[in-house]
């Protein structure tokens, strides 16, 4: 079951079937501790309860956000191996105070998840009874593609985002064949080819429905070029992966700055304590593998050299939840061989980082769609640690840089959605003329 998230108690006009103006957002792992924090957000928004502290696009320039889905209209729903309604699942990840949790249950309680595709073999540290009945890969990608069609008749809307928030997967061989070509991949999964993980098969249904997928995640979705292809080739856009959140956040912010004065990086080392489920998850080798991969990339791309010592560890740790804490100790070599540290500890709440951002990538792949792109959206690398890129092509990491990049492409997108739209009024006014 699904439902628009509009069940605060407020009273607003109906809206039309198939309104241009209601962006569904389907959600793998709905019942994850960022999913219900960026659904209760909106009920909060609705409400009057909440602003928009946090939500990066809404601090813009009207002129570059105009034609961005408005917050109050978005719709949620998706999967989760779990079969809890929102409401009971919020209050088993605390992330909400009481108030927020009391404010948002209603509209919490009334969603709940639909069964989804996994596979213990890539993510075996998070599990649950909620699966759909498929009997085989191509079933799953029938599965998937006939909720979300089901999700856009429901509710009568005209656009629809996939975005993954599902617990991290191991990763699989991507120098094997099937990833390759849009033919070899399409031919793996109809013989049921047991190096396909399920986010792989969320990307490739969303890609067939024609709905732009988003990973929050460190797994491997869309990011392999079969189907960074076969989305090219059906207008769908792409980004990931991994939110860029907390201390890769920070990492991105400082180590451009490090750079440009010339204090040379000796050595950068990283810890983390959470236990949300997400810290559960990456308690198996092959996910947390995936997540450190994300993680580390950045430095040596800023730097412009490598940090030999570039340690990164994450530890689950259960009495802290979702509040996670990030450390970091930064050795420097300054003017004359003198060394420094430079020491950081960002006490951060895990889905009050991401929630917003899940929100605001969703929009703009919507955007991007509505625009005519396709492909991966290379400017969107501002939202993430491992960026899609052409192929070929370095993957940016300073924030700075990416932000400029994104904010002229967002600029592009408005200015091209706004030719459009004056484009129909005049076509409008001749034919009636």
């Amino acid at each position: 079951m699904s439902v628009d998230s509009q069940g605060d108690g407020a009273t607003r006009p109906a809206v039309p079937p198939f309104s241009p103006e209601r962006l569904g957002i389907a959600i793998v792992g709905l019942g994850g501790a960022v999913a219900t924090t960026a659904v209760a957000g909106i009920a909060l928004m609705r409400a009057g309860l909440a602003g928009t502290d946090g939500l990066p696009l809404a601090a813009l320039d009207a002129g570059l956000t105009a034609h961005l889905a408005p917050y109050d209209t978005l719709v949620f729903g998706g999967w989760d191996l779990s079969g809890d309604d929102l409401a009971t699942a919020a209050r088993t990840h605390d992330v909400l105070d009481l108030r927020q949790y009391e404010a948002a249950r209603d509209a919490l309680a009334a969603v709940a998840p639909w069964p989804a595709v996994g596979n213990d073999a890539f993510c075996g540290g998070v599990s649950g009874t909620h699966r759909a009945a498929a009997g085989s890969l191509r079933a799953a990608v029938d599965q998937i593609r006939a909720d979300l069609a089901g999700f856009r008749s429901e509710h009568g809307l005209s656009r629809v985002v996939v975005i993954n928030l599902a617990s991290t997967e191991s990763s699989p061989d991507l120098t094997d064949d099937l990833f390759q070509t849009p033919a070899a991949f399409e031919a793996a999964v109809d013989a049921g080819d047991a190096r396909i993980p399920p986010a792989m098969l969320y990307a490739y249904a969303a890609i067939l429905e024609g709905a732009p997928y988003g990973n929050f995640t460190p797994s491997v979705g869309a990011d392999v070029p079969a189907l960074v292809a076969l989305a090219a080739e059906n207008g769908v856009p792409l980004a990931g992966k991994d939110g860029k959140t907390g201390q890769t956040f920070l990492k991105t912010l400082i180590a451009p700055g490090l750079r440009d004065r010339a204090l040379r990086v000796e050595g950068w080392f990283s810890t983390n304590i959470l236990g949300n489920r997400d810290g559960e998850a990456l308690r198996e080798a092959g996910s947390l593998a995936s997540k450190i991969g994300t993680k580390g990339s950045v430095l040596d791309q800023i730097l412009g050299y490598p940090v030999e010592d570039h340690v990164v560890r994450i530890n689950y740790y259960r009495p802290r939840g979702d509040a996670k804490e990030a450390w970091d100790n930064v050795d420097l070599i300054g003017f004359l061989g003198q060394k420094m540290q430079v020491k950081i500890n960002f006490l951060c709440k895990d889905s009050i980082l991401a929630a917003p951002l899940v929100l605001d990538i969703a929009r703009c792949l919507d955007l991007a769609q509505r625009a005519g792109e396709g492909g991966a959206m290379e400017p969107m690398g501002v939202f993430f640690k491992g960026p899609m890129t052409a192929a070929g092509r370095v993957p940016e990491h300073d924030f700075g840089r990416q932000q400029t990049a994104f904010l002229a492409w967002l600029a592009g997108l408005n200015e091209a959605l706004a030719s459009d739209s004056v484009s129909a009024d005049v076509s409008a006014s001749e034919a009636t003329a």
